[in-house]
């Protein structure tokens, strides 16, 4: 074999290795927080006080129309019966402190979250006691992968939820927490031109 045609065999191999390993998942995972109570030690800093937490994953738009056409909900939902709210695995919410939600007071704990999609921004956020598989298994009957194999008996919480369209168009899906205070706030996803959301109460 040349001299010439070794070093491009071995460049060419070079990069291959190399674009395998900077490309990126289609829908990363994140999480969002908040944190109420405590307080605020000059010393320490912010000690004390409980965490609300959301784990989830987060798609991009990627040009598509999301929300605009008659079947949104069976694109998103993606074959479950309900929208797991992010992408890949299911949607946690992880509270240290008891949060009323839609006039029902949870524990706090670990729950998985859920909406129901209906046109004319008819959606239904589900509190549930499903628990989420940190990795997809097949197998694993007990726990949920996304929304796959959802069923309602173990739903805590159905509220309806206010859905707002938004001047600008948010690329990547995200949970957020809005209009903290000390009692509450609101728990809000954002993706596109959408802005959904229920409030929520710290007990």
């Amino acid at each position: 074999m040349s001299r010439p045609l070794l070093i491009t065999l071995m460049v060419g191999a070079t990069l291959m290795v190399v674009h395998a390993q900077t490309r990126r998942i289609a829908s990363p995972p994140g999480a969002s927080f908040t944190q109420v109570g405590g307080v605020n030690d000059p010393r320490t800093g912010f000690v004390n006080g409980s965490w609300i937490e959301i784990r989830h994953g987060r798609p991009l738009k990627r040009g598509r129309d999301l929300f605009g056409t008659a079947d949104f909900a069976d694109f998103l939902n993606d074959g479950a019966p309900v929208w797991r709210a992010g992408a890949n695995q299911t949607t946690q919410l992880l509270t240290e402190a008891p949060l009323t939600i839609g006039g029902r007071t949870l524990p706090a704990g670990e729950y998985t979250l859920f909406i129901d999609l209906k046109p004319n921004d008819r959606w239904t956020l589900i509190v549930s006691g499903w628990p989420a598989q940190t990795t997809y298994d097949e197998n694993n009957r007990a726990a949920l992968w996304g929304a796959y194999d959802y069923t309602p008996d173990k739903d805590v919480v159905r509220t309806p939820m206010q859905v707002e369209r938004l001047a600008h168009a948010f690329e990547q899906l995200s949970w957020q927490f809005l209009d903290m205070t000390e009692k509450g706030g609101r728990l809000a996803i954002v993706w596109d031109r959408k802005l959904a959301s229920v409030p929520f109460t710290v007990r």
